[in-house]
């Protein structure tokens, strides 16, 4: 996969191994990085893999969140 590729709501759900609805639920509530096109959420792999870290960091307390 390459870092730029753009995932929707369904291929980020399966990424983050998560429930549409959580992620779609995330997207709203502007917790998880994404934008609109149109209507229809979308996700940059490299934005939400530094997501992925961030939480990382937070769940170990380096960063608060």
């Amino acid at each position: 996969m390459a870092d730029d590729e753009i995932f929707t709501i369904k291929e980020v759900a399966t990424y983050l191994k998560l429930a549409e609805k959580t992620a779609y639920r995330l997207a709203s509530e502007g917790k998880l990085p994404g934008f609109k096109v149109g209507g229809s959420w979308r996700f940059r792999k490299s934005e939400v893999d530094a997501w992925i870290k961030e939480q990382e960091l937070k769940a170990k307390g380096v960063i608060r969140g």
